[in-house]
């Protein structure tokens, strides 16, 4: 009988060292798991894990990148500032140290360039592609906030006739909105009334609060117009079918003049393109062409060889892209 006490005794002893060790260590490893899950949410993010990185260095930049913050929020990326401008940083970092090790690596071990001029190559390649990146990140709020602009312009007549048929039914504006955001139709217009429906009916604004809120975030200018018009005429008690068939018709003639004007500028660009990214492109490769042949030494060390090499590989592709982007942001989209 002593031995089965004695025995009780011992489990239980176990048992509350047991539930004691377990309760220490429980709580670690808890924290443990959700930084755990922290770091891997945040590795999927590179603007956050750019943002855990830089976070001091960027707060002492960002007056440096204060006019980032009016395109960022413009242009409908769901970003906020800070990690925005630490992934600018990081990125343009990254592409600096790389090209730096890059072109001296390749112009001296491969082209069989001294080791000097390489170097010199490898810094001010590296410093341009740094600040050629950083440029790329400025700019593409910029452009992602003028192409929503263009599609807004571009798609208000189907808009406003939209809603002008819905005013003259006798539909309130909060329903007109819903039955626009509710067309399958991909269209700028659409997106922008899905973002005022969701201010009415997930956030609880009226829809007079909801409109003055997609005027003052969104980039075109016709667009602005247009909500601040149709806020006027509620206050004013004015009639909306009349206010909104008046601007479908203003928006259809602006669109004919700008078709016009895009063919016209289509036929300059045209020629730009012929005579800067075909003619001239040929009479460099001939020119350096003949220079390699007959043993040119061409500028110092840039050889015509070399030279040809950079026209071709570097030159050309950049220049068709930029060319490819300034069509793609004068092109309208009807």
């Amino acid at each position: 009988m002593s031995f089965a006490r004695l025995k009780k005794s011992v489990n239980q002893i176990r048992q509350r060292v047991t539930d004691k060790i377990h309760s220490k260590i429980s709580a670690p490893l808890s924290h443990f798991g959700q930084s755990t899950k922290n770091t891997e949410q945040t590795k999927c993010k590179p603007q956050l894990f750019a943002y855990h990185l830089l976070g001091e260095t960027t707060n002492r930049l960002l007056p440096l990148f204060r006019d980032m913050d009016v395109g960022l929020h413009r242009s409908g990326m769901r970003i906020s500032f800070k990690p925005y401008v630490s992934l600018t940083l990081l990125t343009s970092l990254i592409a600096t140290v790389f090209t730096m090790f890059l072109v001296p690596s390749t112009l001296h071990l491969i082209l069989q360039i001294e080791l000097f001029p390489s170097l010199l190559f490898g810094v001010g390649g590296g410093l341009l592609v740094g600040a050629i990146t950083i440029i790329c990140f400025y700019i593409y709020p910029v452009y992602r906030a003028d192409t929503i602009k263009r599609n807004l312009d571009d798609s208000m007549s189907f808009a406003t006739s939209y809603l002008a048929i819905l005013a003259g039914a006798g539909i309130p504006p909060a329903k007109m909105f819903w039955s626009l955001s509710s067309i399958p139709q991909k269209s700028a217009v659409v997106d922008e009334s899905r973002i005022i429906v969701r201010d009415v009916e997930l956030f609880g604004a009226d829809i007079i609060t909801a409109l003055e809120n997609a005027s003052k975030r969104t980039p075109s200018k016709k667009f602005k117009e247009l909500l601040e018009g149709f806020i006027a005429t509620i206050h004013s008690g004015g009639n909306l079918m009349s206010y909104l068939l008046n601007r479908s018709r203003q928006d259809m003639k602006l669109k004919h003049i700008a078709l016009r004007k895009f063919s016209d500028t289509l036929g300059v660009l045209s020629e730009f393109y012929v005579t800067l990214l075909v003619a001239g492109p040929l009479i460099f490769v001939v020119m350096l062409s003949v220079m390699a042949m007959l043993g040119g030494t061409g500028f110092g060390i840039m050889n015509p060889t070399l030279l040809l090499m950079l026209l071709t590989y570097i030159v050309l592709p950049i220049s068709s892209a930029i060319f490819i982007i300034i069509l793609d942001v004068l092109t309208p989209r009807w």
